[in-house]
């Protein structure tokens, strides 16, 4: 993982917005229609270039494939993992009774009925047999495309977004092992075929694990502290699944899975920092920019953030369409460089811009006024930390 050696680093969560006839064939597929594959793979590579190339133009340095051929960044671990069937019906979601929708009943009806559509189906996935990674010819297919694109352009580096294995527990009912532990841990297994083979590419790995800080809202019947013991299982997990893979080839991100929302039951990032850095990875990725966790800055200072580790902070947010102004950029990455040092601060979002393929809460065009603000931001931001 490249440093910022120079001048503060950019980059971006991954996902970011599909064209829109790109997005009906997705449904297409998701629904089984029927689809000319050649013209689909077609249309996915032209669009990962061509995001690609915008991704470089605005100036962003570690780049991704907008997750161009992804209909979300957690449901396309379906159809790469044996073990898992479909069942009639859909999936209800995870969402219809946390702490934030006993408080706010009324805005989240009326935000879940807009966003549960066909932008967002859900199928209805469960475990029932063992679990075994099956999505080799797909993922050669996504890192070749991504390859092909990043010939056509000058990036300090890639990354490639992978689910974590607690957000694939969290989202498909085990009917097969004697407990979540071992369903957990079997999904880990699976997924370490995905996560080797990303790195070995070439790539940067970044694992999205929105769950593990999400789990606080979805279940609030829990208290902190059971949240915290579930949480600290599955990081013993995820390191499962990253068994050999060199910590700085490793990006962690998590997030809170609500974009546009009161959010005043996020949890507090103090009360699982210190779950969170026993990740094998390098590079942290977390909410930074909106009003719920700006002032978390502080608890970076506070958890003595050991030399090797690497901080990514969300300097623009998904939550808000207000194009944040660079000079409030450089600001926030000021403070992150006074935490651990210029070097080991890249400056990046709070989240993705399209977690699932047509999601339209940020208009591409402002996604795009965003990063122009990150990159001006991250300037101003260097010129004041070298000069």
């Amino acid at each position: 993982m490249k440093l910022s050696t120079d001048r503060i680093l950019t980059t971006h969560v991954g996902s970011l917005p599909r064209p829109d006839d790109l997005f009906e064939t997705m449904l297409d597929r998701m629904d089984g229609k029927p689809v000319d594959e050649t013209a689909y793979a077609a249309r996915v590579r032209k669009a990962v270039a061509d995001s690609v190339k915008q991704q470089a133009e605005a100036g962003l340095d570690v780049v991704s494939d907008g997750e161009m051929g992804k209909p979300s960044f957690i449901t396309y671990a379906a159809s790469r993992l044996d073990g898992l069937e479909k069942r009639e019906g859909t999936r209800p979601s995870p969402f219809s009774n946390t702490r934030e929708t006993r408080d706010f009943p009324e805005y989240y009806q009326s935000a879940v009925a807009e966003q549960v559509s066909a932008r967002r189906r859900r199928a209805l996935m469960v475990c029932a047999g063992p679990i075994k990674y099956k999505g080799h010819a797909a993922l050669k297919a996504d890192l070749d495309t991504l390859k092909a694109a990043l010939g056509q352009v000058k990036a300090a580096e890639a990354f490639v977004p992978a689910i974590a294995p607690s957000n694939i527990e969290t989202t498909t009912p085990n009917e097969y092992y004697p407990n979540a532990e071992a369903y957990v841990f079997a999904i880990a297994e699976a997924m370490r075929e995905e996560y080797k083979a990303i790195v070995d590419a070439g790539f940067l790995l970044q694992v999205d694990d929105p769950f593990l800080v999400t789990y606080y809202i979805m279940r609030p019947e829990l208290s902190i502290a059971e949240c915290r013991k579930w949480a600290e299982v599955r990081v013993e997990a995820l390191n499962v699944a990253l068994k050999g893979i060199p910590a700085d080839r490793v990006r962690f991100h998590t997030c809170y899975s609500i974009n546009m929302g009161p959010r005043v039951h996020d949890m507090q990032l103090k009360d699982i920092i210190d779950v969170l850095l026993k990740v094998n990875a390098a590079g942290y990725s977390f909410e930074a920019a909106n009003p719920r966790h700006e002032h978390e800055w502080e608890d970076w200072k506070r958890a003595k953030v050991p030399d090797d580790k690497v901080l990514l902070p969300g300097i623009i947010t998904q939550s808000t369409v207000l194009v944040e102004h660079p000079e409030l950029v450089a600001q926030r990455l000021v403070r992150f460089a006074d935490v651990v040092g210029r070097e080991r601060v890249i400056a990046s979002a709070d989240c993705g811009f399209a977690s699932f393929a047509g999601s339209n809460e940020v208009h591409p065009s402002i996604v795009w006024a965003k990063f122009k603000s990150l990159v001006d931001g991250a300037r101003i931001a260097s010129g004041k930390l070298w000069k």
